[in-house]
């Protein structure tokens, strides 16, 4: 197990809220000072814009933004110029669905599945309706798991585009990523990984994997909100359209043409998020200090721990009891979870009540919403005991209604 105690000392929350209990990490993570001090640096000692001054300042903050991107590939084992910088997951997946909605054409295929995010169906979605293109989904098994037999059975030649979850957001369910990716390839469709709940708690080859998109948000891997990553293989970035135009993102204008920066920089028009991706690649670095096999580790051995204790309590119904990652969702039976989540509220145990943004699963699972519970290298077994004290509370507290 991780010392958790020493973990703590670096994430400043811990010091103004002593007593918390924080289970939500799947929506977003704490913040280690490490990554507070650099965002500090960069406002408080730089404070300037990248790429275009030809000053001191500006040389220096390109140099930790670039070197942020230098990280991230690594980090991902991937090239430096496969990496773009965005919003987060959302705008990343927002961005490739976009550009194929150019090169997709009706009677094409998009497979996806009701495990997803929002951010990883929705655009599909949308670009189904615009270029007639049809959207076909995964049959969940009855855990609701993606199985590669499942895949096979929705594979076509018509299928150009994948789009899938990598952990699921509600279920905790890893997905067997790398052989669909190999099936989908061999019809020549492009894969697009939704990676946001992986990034945190396994490493990501995205070379072995031979993954063409993947993206994930910094908030979810203890970096800054409003950074993303869209990583995307070379040849593919360059022959993709940009969604947005403006500054630094140009090659040349004329009055009547434009060309385009290869990638990364064709992607990332305007003042980019500078200070949050130096606090991604800060985070990223604090992360592999720990070593993703620790946290697996440590994570694997909260959730057991606390799922059997859940288990044994009455009235109590869980619904992905043999997930892989540290995410539990559950709920007080009869009770809606907006409703139960008050008492963990007040009990200043920190969870998710609702669809998570992933309705279709919800629907999936038969629910109106759900209590989501996540474990992360904060956390320790008082954590999980509070937590469970909360449930039983929770249970005799509507129970008596």
């Amino acid at each position: 197990m991780l010392d958790v105690k020493k973990i703590r000392q670096q994430f400043p929350i811990y010091d103004f809220n002593p007593d918390l209990v924080y289970l939500d990490t799947g929506a977003s993570s704490l913040k280690p000072k490490v990554v507070i001090d650099v965002v500090d640096h960069y406002y408080s000692k730089l404070g300037v814009n990248v790429h275009r001054g030809v000053y001191g300042l500006s040389y220096e903050a390109t140099d930790l933004y670039e070197a942020a991107r230098t990280t991230v590939a690594r980090f991902l084992n991937a090239k430096f110029e496969e990496i773009v910088f965005t919003r987060g997951t959302t705008a990343s997946l927002n961005l490739v669905a976009s550009s194929y909605q150019n090169i997709l054409q009706a009677g094409d295929e998009i497979i996806t599945s009701e495990l997803e995010h929002h951010s990883s169906v929705l655009p599909w979605l949308q670009v189904s309706k615009k270029t007639g293109a049809k959207l076909v989904y995964v049959p969940l098994n009855e855990e609701g798991r993606i199985t590669v037999e499942a895949f096979q059975s929705v594979l076509t030649d018509q299928t150009k585009v994948v789009a899938l979850t990598y952990v699921s957001n509600v279920m905790g369910y890893i997905t067997p990523i790398k052989e669909i990716i190999d099936l989908a390839h061999q019809k020549g469709a492009v894969v697009v990984v939704d990676a946001a709940q992986a990034a945190p708690h396994m490493k990501i080859d995205v070379t072995a994997l031979n993954a063409d998109f993947l993206a994930f948000s910094g908030h979810k891997i203890l970096g800054p909100t409003g950074i993303g990553v869209l990583y995307g293989k070379k040849h593919l970035l360059n022959k993709m359209e940009p969604v947005e135009f403006g500054g630094d993102m140009v090659d040349q204008v004329e009055l009547y043409d434009a060309t385009w920066k290869d990638a990364p920089y064709r992607f990332e028009a305007g003042t980019p998020i500078i200070s949050g991706a130096i606090g991604l690649g800060k985070a990223i670095e604090f992360i592999e200090s720990i070593g993703f096999d620790d946290i697996h580790a440590h994570v694997h051995a909260l959730h057991q721990y606390t799922l059997e204790k859940l288990k044994a309590i009455p009235g109590i119904t869980v619904f992905n009891p043999t997930s892989e990652t540290g995410i539990i969702t559950f709920n007080v039976d009869f009770v809606h979870p907006h409703d139960a989540a008050s008492i963990f509220d007040q009990n200043k145990v920190c969870l998710r009540a609702g669809h998570h943004c992933a309705q279709l699963i919800t629907k999936w699972l038969k629910q109106l919403a759900t209590l989501r519970a996540t474990f992360y290298i904060y956390n320790d077994y008082a954590d999980a005991d509070r937590f469970i004290e909360s449930v039983k509370e929770a249970v005799r507290f509507f129970q008596a209604f």
